[in-house]
């Protein structure tokens, strides 16, 4: 069931859990994190980056695979088709495209230019009952071409994105994007009280949700935190279930060659993965 994400972040809020964003790159990818979704009765968030859109021919196409592959599945649960680290004209075409919500990801600007655009987004979003999703400070590190340099955001500048009519914030709080190296500092739970106290009740975003530590992770939820992104820890799953599946010689066996059997031990790891994220963000039977 494709729908905006305002209402399954707004209830993460008020129930203290959070709802993970796992992005997508293909149809396996997808139709393992629908599946999750449905046998755990959570509600979830398909993110897919502008990159992994080019990839899979476009944003039309990836509309149009989600939504056939929602109704095919039977899937009744909330799901979220969402693009991550948009940019303005990329956010604008979602838009046009039928995706059910979108971020812009204005870090890269000035403060005000963020604003002057993020505004634009969410005028046009909010016509479409499309829900939206701002950036301030940076995300660390590299996702598909996105890089930051990982600044902690400002929490006044966090309330006045906040009074844009923004429908959830992704705020710098120390987090990065791909695997945490061994010297990494934490996330900065100081400013993410701080940012709270502006914002009120707007749910907040943590990107690369990937290695944090499960501590952390509660921490962040009891502070606002209603969505969590997951991606590299969906990929290297993947990679490795598929290198052992090849390793072990399986694809030289019979028809194990078959893209279908191939493929198929990488996408029961990434159910694994995302069955593991659900249980610890707290949304496993939200959506009953």
């Amino acid at each position: 069931m494709l729908v905006s994400a305002k209402e399954m972040l707004d209830k993460a809020v008020a129930g203290h859990y959070a709802v993970g964003q796992f992005n997508i790159n293909n149809l396996e990818w997808t139709k393992a994190v629908l599946e999750t979704a449905q046998e755990l009765k959570s509600p979830v968030i398909l993110g897919v980056s502008e990159g992994a859109n080019k990839y899979m021919t476009g944003y039309d196409t990836v509309v149009a695979m989600v939504r056939a592959m929602d109704a095919s599945l039977g899937i009744t649960v909330p799901v979220a088709l969402h693009l991550d680290h948009g940019k303005y004209e990329g956010a604008k075409a979602c838009i046009e495209a039928g995706y059910t919500s979108v971020m812009f990801d204005g870090s890269s600007y000035p403060i005000d230019e963020n604003l002057e655009k993020t505004k634009e987004i969410v005028s046009l979003a909010h016509e479409h009952g499309i829900s939206v999703e701002a950036e301030v400070g940076t995300i660390g590190g590299e996702e598909d071409g996105v890089v930051g340099m990982g600044e902690i955001a400002d929490p006044e500048e966090c309330k006045r994105l906040a009074d844009l009519g923004i429908d959830f914030l992704a705020a710098g709080i120390g987090n990065i994007h791909g695997v945490y190296p061994e010297n990494w500092k934490g996330l900065d739970f100081d400013t993410l009280k701080e940012i709270k106290a502006t914002i009120g009740d707007l749910p907040l975003v943590l990107h690369g949700g990937t290695g944090i530590p499960k501590d952390m992770i509660q921490t962040a939820i009891s502070l606002g935190v209603a969505k969590i992104n997951v991606n590299t820890e969906c990929q290297i799953a993947f990679a490795e279930a598929t290198r052992g599946y090849i390793e072990a010689g399986k694809d030289q066996k019979g028809k194990g060659f078959d893209p279908r059997k191939l493929l198929a031990p990488g996408a029961e790891a990434i159910k694994q993965t995302v069955k593991e994220k659900m249980e610890m963000f707290g949304s496993v039977g939200k959506a009953e």
